[in-house]
Parts: structure tokens; C-alpha cells; sequence
């Protein structure tokens, strides 16, 4: 898998931090990067369909 190297406000990755580790949401950093990346692509794709920019599939 490749690997990305981004800047990242401090208070952002605070504000993850609430949500990382054993028995909470996401498992890692990069776990919850990967889901938000994901999450915001699905957003985007349907925003598209609504405007007429991507074809549903079938």
C-alpha cells in the first residue's frame, strides 16, 4: 500500500486522538485517515450523480 505524507493541523489531530485506540472508533491514525478519505470520496461521488457528472452504475 503506498504511504502519503501530509501536513496535519495540530488541533485536528487532537481532536482524533479522542477517537483512537482499543475501544474506540478507529484502531490508528491511518485507520481513521483511510475512512475519512473514503467517506468524503462517497460524498463526493454522489454529489456528482445529483449533478449529472458520473453515470449511476448498474
Amino acid at each position: 500500500m503506498p504511504k502519503v505524507c501530509v501536513e496535519v493541523p495540530q488541533h485536528i489531530l487532537d481532536d482524533l486522538g479522542k477517537h483512537i485506540g482499543d475501544d474506540k472508533k478507529f484502531l490508528s491514525l491511518s485507520d481513521a485517515v483511510r475512512t475519512a478519505c473514503r467517506k468524503m470520496l462517497d460524498m463526493l461521488d454522489e454529489i456528482d450523480k445529483r449533478q449529472g457528472r458520473m453515470e449511476e452504475k448498474i
